[in-house]
C-alpha cells in the first residue's frame, strides 16, 4: 500500500558524493571521538531553555492494550464489522490521512520547534501543529483530520493536548473507532540527543468507558535523511470477507484440532511473542500477544485451507507435526516472511 521509492536509491548512486544528502551528517548533534553520534549525550536546548524536540525521528509501532470490555457496545460492533472486512476501510489503506491513529504515531517524521509552535512532519506528507503560544483548546473546533493541538512545558516535558477531531479516523489498525468528542492527551519526552519517549491517552467518552493510553519510544535518525512514502492505490478492490473465507473453508475433525491446541513461543519484529491456540466452540482461534501485536491479547479466527494450514484474517498459520500429528511448532505466515514459533513444552 506504501510504495516507498526505492527508484530514488539508483538516482542517488549515480550523483556526486557531496549531494548524497541520504548519508549526509546531521550537523550540530555531539559526537564521539570516532565521529559518531552520541545519542546519549544530554538532551539539547533551544534559546528559551526549552528541551529542543527537533530532528528526524524513528520507531516501531507501538504495542497496544486493547479491551474489548472496554468498548461500549456500538465500538465494539464496528471493531468486529471492520475485522471482518479485513480493515479495507482503515484511513490509510484508502490513501487518507490517519489522524490520531496509535499505529502511525511511531514511524518516520521531523518535529520542527519553535517557541511560537512545533510542527510535526510525517513521511506520508501529512503534518500536525502544536500551538505553543499559551492559546487554548478550542471549545467548538471544526472537525478535522489531523484535529487542533496546544502544548505546554511541564519542566523538560511536553504535555500536548488535542481535540476537534473527525470521526473518519481510527484509533488503531485493528479497527478502533471513535466519535468527535475524543480528546487526546500526549506527554513528549526527550530523555537524551537519540531517544524520545512519548505517553499517548485517548479519552472518548461516546465510545469507550475509560480512557486508554499506550506508549511510544523513537530514536534519533541521525546522519540519514527522510524519504517521503506516499499511497498511490487504494483497498477498493479487495475482495471477500472473513465469512467468504469460512465458507471457502474445510472441514477438519475436531480430534485432528485438538492436537494443535497449546501455547507457542517465538519473536515477531525481534520483541518475544505468544501464539495460543484454543477452542471457541468448535473452531479454533489463536490468542497472540507481544511482539507487534496487542499486549492484551489479538484473537483471530483459524480457518483451515488444509489439514495444517489455517487463514488468521489476513495472516497465514502453519502446524508442523510429528508422526503422530501433534504439532511441535507453528509458522505465522507473513507477506514479509514466515516466522516460526515452537510449542511449548507442558
Amino acid at each position: 500500500m506504501r510504495l516507498f521509492l526505492a527508484a530514488l536509491t539508483l538516482v542517488v548512486a549515480a550523483i556526486p558524493a557531496d549531494a548524497q544528502w541520504l548519508d549526509r551528517k546531521t550537523p550540530g548533534i555531539p559526537r564521539t571521538a570516532d565521529g559518531k553520534p552520541n545519542l546519549t549525550a544530554p538532551a539539547p536546548r533551544g534559546p528559551d531553555g526549552k528541551i529542543d524536540l527537533t530532528g528526524v525521528w524513528n520507531g516501531p509501532v507501538p504495542e497496544l492494550l486493547l479491551d474489548p470490555a472496554n468498548e461500549k457496545p456500538s465500538t465494539n460492533a464496528t471493531v468486529r464489522q471492520r475485522t471482518a472486512e479485513y480493515w479495507k476501510s482503515r484511513p490509510s489503506y484508502q490513501c487518507l490521512p490517519s489522524g490520531p491513529e496509535a499505529d502511525r504515531s511511531a514511524g518516520w517524521k521531523r518535529i520542527l520547534q519553535t517557541p511560537a509552535a512545533i510542527a510535526i512532519l510525517n513521511d506520508d506528507l501529512t503534518y500536525r501543529v502544536i500551538h505553543m503560544d499559551g492559546r487554548q483548546l478550542e471549545k467548538d473546533p471544526a472537525p478535522s483530520w489531523q484535529g487542533y493541538s496546544v502544548g505546554r512545558w511541564e519542566g523538560d516535558t511536553l504535555v500536548v493536548d488535542s481535540n476537534g477531531y473527525n470521526d473518519k479516523t481510527w484509533l488503531s489498525r485493528y479497527g478502533q473507532p471513535h466519535t468527535e468528542a475524543l480528546r487526546v492527551t500526549e506527554r513528549f519526552q526527550r530523555k537524551d540527543v537519540g531517544h524520545l519517549h512519548v505517553e499517548v491517552t485517548y479519552t472518548d467518552p461516546a465510545a469507550y468507558v475509560k480512557p486508554w493510553s499506550f506508549t511510544s519510544d523513537m530514536a534519533l535518525a541521525a546522519d540519514t535523511e527522510m524519504l517521503e512514502a506516499i499511497c498511490e492505490q487504494t483497498s477498493d478492490r479487495w475482495d471477500g470477507t472473513v465469512s467468504d473465507a469460512t465458507g471457502a473453508g474445510i472441514t477438519v475433525p475436531r480430534e485432528v484440532l485438538a492436537k494443535y491446541v497449546g501455547v507457542y513461543n517465538g519473536l515477531y519484529g525481534g520483541r518475544k511473542r505468544t501464539i495460543e491456540v484454543l477452542f471457541s466452540g468448535e473452531q479454533l482461534v489463536a490468542k497472540i500477544t507481544g511482539g507487534a501485536g496487542i499486549d492484551g491479547g489479538e484473537m483471530r479466527p483459524l480457518i483451515p485451507r488444509s489439514q495444517t494450514v489455517f487463514e488468521g484474517v489476513g495472516i497465514g498459520y502453519r502446524f508442523i507435526v510429528d508422526d503422530k500429528g501433534e504439532a511441535t511448532a507453528c509458522d505465522e505466515i507473513h507477506i514479509s516472511g514466515d516466522q516460526r514459533f515452537q510449542r511449548q513444552r507442558k
